[in-house]
């Protein structure tokens, strides 16, 4: 299954990179995210605010095949490494200062980058690493600090 990747495009600059999953240690994170990638998305992605160099975007609902609570905690880190792709899922309630339901890939352009929030340290699975094209993919992700929300599409690399 290592051969299978995924690629993750800014649609209105061209820029892509390519994605190698961590089947080895985060098989089923891998196997859900898959699955919902059957056919691409595309999603506004957004700058985050606390964890440093880091893009967000979510999972549509017509990406949501698979039940987020049954995954467990994979290849779980609060200090990622430049390229690599995080999932998260927080439920509906689960923060006093937030309410709301995210289905969350994040992924770390540059170094510093740490999965902290406005409630603290939260360790988030890490599922894959862009590993073709990162250089021009993190300069379009400085741009969303700068400029705001650019859309990317993620999808299975064909």
């Amino acid at each position: 299954m290592s051969d299978k990747k995924l690629y993750l495009t800014f649609v209105d600059a061209d820029v892509k990179g390519i994605i190698s999953l961590y089947w080895d240690v985060a098989p089923e994170t891998c196997k859900a995210l898959w699955g919902a990638l059957e056919k691409p998305i595309r999603w506004p992605a957004s700058h985050a605010m606390f964890s440093g160099p880091e893009i967000m975007m979510g999972l549509p609902e017509e990406a949501r095949n698979f039940d987020p609570k049954a995954l467990p905690p994979e290849n779980q880190t609060i200090q990622p490494e430049v390229g690599e792709l995080l999932w998260f899922y927080q439920p509906k309630n689960f923060f006093k200062i937030d309410p709301s339901e995210f289905w969350e890939i994040g992924m770390f352009y540059g170094v510093g980058g740490r999965t902290f929030g406005p409630t603290g340290w939260i360790p988030c699975t890490y599922f894959g690493r862009m590993t073709e094209g990162l250089e021009a993919v993190a300069e379009q992700c400085r741009l969303i600090r700068r400029e705001g929300v650019k859309t990317v599409e993620i999808g299975r690399l064909a």
